[in-house]
């Protein structure tokens, strides 16, 4: 079953429907219920080593592991920060594509933010990942392991802090989600499924991002599954996000917003408007004042938050973070207007925080 499928990766247990488990169970010569024993373990156990599972047999142990727990992340570099509750991690996939996630443990929750493309095509100018192209869409078993691995780890206490569950997941690592549609709603169901089937988050805690890719939008929402939706905007006028999200010249700022607006209405979850300031570039006051514009022709401020985010600069670029008197004089005019706004705790600076770097840096060494 796990031989890699033409480029892609070895078919996993987090890419198949509690259905196709049974069935290719029963295939390998076991009974039906092993599969239920093994989604006992690998999601709600949190349990990888088939020296743990003890209620099966080990011949069987092993058999289950070689044929659906084939190892799709090797890590090459992980890096902390913020005392050891910020963790990001450099993978490399079974073709040699790397790829990056990062835990981040706040006071009152846990979030891994993953990857779900090794690259990405967008080539949003001020993005380390955009510079690099598209190499391949990840699979829904690479994306999800991500995030497990995350959750093996707290649970044996190995971020600091203690033991811990997930309980956030953001896609805003390396790629565009909405480009991998059919793997990141799978990925998506995975975590969403109640346990043992899936891991058993809440929709509401996920986080899907997208700089536009406004068919996937609508489709998104019609899903079922209420996922924060998250719109890399970074710019209220299309003379300028033309150049800094390039595939704005496909779906323009109105299309992108009506789009957003609609998840919001179909969903009645509030759409996050994702802001990245950059000086002297989208951080000017009239900016601001147009932002503000532009979302209250859709209604009043219930479906729309503002995230504003300081630019993690990359090595070289010549895009950098906003002065501290214009991001304050920023927010100051959204919220003067009603806006809801918040800027984001930006972690991991000294760590290459931005999706990218450290790959960049991996890849610079020779790594």
């Amino acid at each position: 079953m796990n031989a890699p499928r033409r480029g892609q990766p070895p078919q996993h247990w987090a890419d198949l429907s509690p259905t196709q488990r049974r069935e290719l169970v029963e295939a390998a010569g076991q009974r039906t219920y092993r599969a239920r024993q093994l989604s006992a373990h690998y999601f709600e156990g949190l349990r990888d080593d088939p020296a743990d599972w003890t209620d099966l047999p080990s011949g069987v142990r092993d058999q289950l592991a070689t044929t659906f727990l084939p190892q799709l992340l090797k890590p090459v570099t992980t890096t902390q920060a913020d005392a050891g509750t910020t963790v990001k991690t450099l993978w490399r996939l079974h073709d040699g594509a790397l790829v990056e996630s990062v835990l981040m443990r706040y006071p009152d929750r846990v979030t891994m933010c993953v990857s779900s493309q090794a690259g990405c095509g967008m080539a949003c100018p001020f993005c380390a990942t955009g510079q690099g192209g598209l190499q391949r869409n990840m699979s829904t078993a690479e994306i999800v392991e991500q995030v497990m691995d995350g959750a093996r780890r707290l649970d044996r206490g190995e971020i600091a802090g203690g033991p811990a569950r997930v309980s956030n997941v953001v896609f805003m690592g390396m790629g565009e989600p909405l480009a991998n549609y059919k793997a990141v709603v799978g990925a998506v169901r995975q975590l969403t499924t109640p346990t043992p089937d899936g891991l058993g988050m809440s929709a509401r805690g996920i986080t899907v991002s997208t700089v536009g890719l406004v068919p996937r939008m609508q489709q998104l929402a019609t899903e079922g599954i209420p996922v924060t939706l998250a719109l890399s905007l970074h710019a209220p006028d299309d003379e300028l996000r033309d150049e800094l999200v390039p595939i704005n010249t496909r779906w323009n700022v109105e299309e992108v917003v009506d789009a957003a607006w609609e998840y919001a209405r179909v969903t009645k979850r509030r759409v996050s408007i994702e802001y990245i300031l950059i000086r002297d570039i989208n951080d000017q006051a009239s900016r601001a004042d147009l932002l503000a514009k532009v979302l209250r022709r859709r209604g009043n401020w219930g479906w729309v938050h503002v995230n504003l985010i300081p630019l993690n600069p990359t090595p070289g670029s010549k895009w950098t973070a906003s002065r501290r008197r214009d991001e304050d004089e920023f927010v100051r005019r959204l919220e003067a207007r009603g806006v809801p706004v918040t800027v984001r705790d930006t972690r991991g600076r000294e760590i290459d925080g931005a999706c990218g770097q450290l790959k960049a840096t991996e890849v610079d060494a020779g790594v």
